[in-house]
C-alpha cells in the first residue's frame, strides 16, 4: 500500500512535526510512505491513501489544508478546534469572505455577524476570547474521507458537528526513552510543567497552588519549561519556581526524568492530546491534569484530574502533593505507555485504518 503523507516535520518546532518524526519510521515498515515536500501538493497516481495531519497552527498546516482541498483524503485531526488555523489562512491573508463563510458554516447568521464585528474591530478577536465556541472545523470535516483522532472527545465532537464518515481512534504513540541522566535540579518534590506557556495552561492557578504548597514544604520546587505567549503577559512566579525557555530534545528528556510529577493543565481545551503528558508516561511519571477533554480519559491510576473553576487552586495543591508521593501511580503510568501507547501498536492501527479506507474503493 502506498501512502502520500502530509505533515510538518523537523526542524519545525511543531509538536506534530515531532509526532510524525516518531511515527514515520514505524509506518515505513508496514506501508510505502511518500512524504510530501512542505508547501507543495503533488498528485501521486500510485498512492492508495492521502494522509493529512491537521493542527491549529496556520504557519505549519495552512499548506496542508490547501493540499486537502485539491485532493481529499484521510485526516489526522490533532485538535478539534481549528479557529486559529482558519483565521490564519483566511483573515490574516486578507480573505475576509473566507473567514465569514467559515463562521457562518459553524453558527449561521449569528456567526457571520460576529465575524463582521471582529473585522470592524468592534469586538475582540474570537480566536482569543471564544475559539471553543466556534471550532471552524466543518470544511476540514467535509473534505475528510475518514478521520483519525486520539480521543473519544474529538470523535464525539466531530460526530456532533455532523461528520458521518469513518473514524479511527488511535492513541498518540509514546516516545522511546533515550539514555539520558536526570538533570541535576533540586526539589523535594520536583514538579514539572512542560510546553508552550499560554493562557489556556492555567498557569496563574498552578502558581497559586504551588505557592501554598511551598509554604508548607519549603524544599518543593516547580520547574516551568517553555516559551511564554505574549498574550499571557509577564509571569510573576513565587519563590521556589525555576524557569527555562524552549529547550532542545535531550535537555527536555533530562528535565522530565528529574521530576517527581508532571502537570498538564488545560482550559479551555481545543480537543488536543498532550505530547508532554505522553512523554511523562514513558518515563513513569504521575500526572496532574485538568478534568477536561482527552485528559479526562486518562486512567485514574495514572492521573489525578482537577476540576476547573471554584476550588481549583486548593484541589491542585492537594493533587500535587499526593501525586509526588505515589510511586504506584508512576508504575501505572509506565504500564500504560508500554501497552496502550506502544509505538508498534499505534503503527499497526494506522496500517489497519489505511486498509479499511482503501477496501471499499478496491472492491468497487
Amino acid at each position: 500500500m502506498r501512502v502520500a503523507y502530509y505533515s510538518p516535520l523537523p526542524p519545525s518546532r511543531s509538536g506534530i512535526a515531532d509526532y510524525s518524526a516518531l511515527l514515520l519510521p514505524a509506518l515505513a515498515k508496514r506501508v510505502d510512505v511518500v512524504v510530501a515536500h512542505r508547501g507543495r501538493f503533488r498528485r501521486d497516481p500510485k498512492a492508495d491513501v492521502y494522509l493529512y495531519h491537521v493542527g491549529n497552527d496556520p504557519a505549519e498546516h495552512g499548506w496542508i489544508v490547501e493540499a486537502l482541498r485539491r485532493r481529499p483524503g484521510l485526516v489526522v485531526l490533532h485538535e478539534f478546534v481549528l479557529h486559529h488555523l482558519v483565521s490564519g489562512i483566511t483573515l490574516a491573508r486578507g480573505d475576509v469572505d473566507g473567514y465569514l463563510a467559515a463562521l457562518e458554516r459553524d453558527a449561521g447568521l449569528v456567526g457571520r455577524l460576529l465575524g463582521h464585528a471582529v473585522v470592524d474591530d468592534r469586538i475582540k478577536p474570537l480566536w482569543e476570547t471564544r475559539p471553543q465556541d466556534f471550532p471552524l472545523a466543518r470544511e476540514v470535516l467535509d473534505l475528510a474521507a475518514g478521520l483519525i483522532v486520539h480521543s473519544r472527545y474529538a470523535e464525539e465532537h466531530a460526530r456532533a458537528t455532523g461528520y458521518t464518515g469513518p473514524v479511527w481512534r488511535i492513541p498518540m504513540p509514546a516516545w522511546p526513552v533515550p539514555a539520558v541522566e536526570p538533570a541535576p535540579v533540586e526539589g523535594d518534590p520536583l514538579i514539572g510543567c512542560f510546553g508552550h506557556v499560554n493562557e489556556s495552561k492555567r498557569v496563574p492557578q498552578l502558581l497559586a497552588a504551588f505557592e501554598r504548597l511551598h509554604r508548607r514544604i519549603p524544599a518543593a520546587r516547580l520547574l516551568l519549561v517553555g516559551s511564554v505567549s505574549p498574550r499571557l503577559g509577564e509571569l510573576d512566579p513565587p519563590a521556589g519556581v525555576l524557569r527555562e525557555e524552549y529547550v532542545p530534545e535531550e535537555r527536555l528528556w533530562a528535565l522530565l526524568a528529574a521530576c517527581d510529577v508532571s502537570v498538564s493543565l488545560r482550559f479551555p481545551t481545543m480537543g488536543e492530546t498532550s505530547a508532554a503528558a505522553v512523554r511523562a508516561l514513558s518515563l513513569g511519571k504521575p500526572l496532574v491534569v485538568s478534568d477536561v477533554g482527552w485528559f479526562s480519559e486518562l486512567p485514574d491510576d495514572v492521573a489525578i484530574k482537577v476540576p476547573v473553576g471554584v476550588g481549583e487552586t486548593e484541589a491542585l495543591e492537594a493533587a500535587l502533593e499526593r501525586a509526588a508521593a505515589s510511586p504506584a501511580m508512576g508504575e501505572a503510568a509506565l504500564r500504560l505507555a508500554e501497552t496502550e501507547h506502544r509505538l508498534d501498536r499505534v503503527a499497526d492501527l494506522y496500517a489497519a485504518a489505511f486498509a479499511a479506507a482503501v477496501a471499499p474503493s478496491r472492491a468497487a
